[in-house]
């Protein structure tokens, strides 16, 4: 078994061996697989936009997914505590990129955590108990803890799961779903 920091680098080189049109094929198919999952009778959805030079999931598919459906789309931006704060996204949101080069709304409404019903959730990879592994921030898991117990977290990846990794703690927030571009788990 491997620990998380391994796991991480692991993932990262091989994410960054796709090609765009690549990422840009399995983030169709991934966003197509999420309109399985039940969770589309909910209202408030929470979505991450991707910083594509990094090769990220694209997440425009889906976001048009959730404004097609006529849901509430609600995506993050990093407050100067480096805590994640969340602005409903409308027509007069205003995108500019962070330092990090994460486009992030520059005004619009304040969102609470507790009226959130489904999360979006960047991950490298996934375990097949719902542990996941993110980019090591921590940003998701101050996020989630904020968020009622109900609601509904959903991992992206471009990758299969692994079976276990090492070091999970107990303050880890699992996953209810992990999507794939070939599968969703449940747990």
């Amino acid at each position: 078994m491997k620990t998380k920091k391994q796991i991480r680098k692991l993932y990262q080189n091989k994410r960054d061996k796709l090609s765009i049109n690549e990422i840009h094929k399995l983030s169709i198919s991934l966003s197509n697989k999420c309109l399985k999952i039940p969770i589309w009778h909910m209202e408030n959805f929470h979505i991450f936009l991707s910083i594509l030079i990094k090769k990220e999931i694209d997440t425009s598919p889906l976001l048009s997914v959730i404004m097609a459906k006529d849901k509430q789309a609600i995506i993050p931006r990093i407050t100067e505590l480096n805590m994640l704060e969340h602005l409903l996204l409308t027509d007069q949101t205003i995108l500019k990129n962070n330092s990090f080069g994460i486009p992030e709304p520059q005004n619009g409404i304040i969102i609470s955590p507790k009226i959130i019903d489904v999360v979006f959730i960047p991950l490298y990879i996934f375990d097949l108990k719902g542990n996941r592994v993110g980019y090591g921030g921590g940003y998701y898991d101050r996020f989630l803890k904020e968020c009622n117990k109900d609601t509904v977290k959903v991992g992206l990846s471009f990758f299969k799961p692994i079976n276990l990794m090492q070091d999970i703690s107990e303050f880890d927030i699992k996953l209810d779903y992990a999507v794939t571009p070939d599968s969703i788990f449940s747990f």
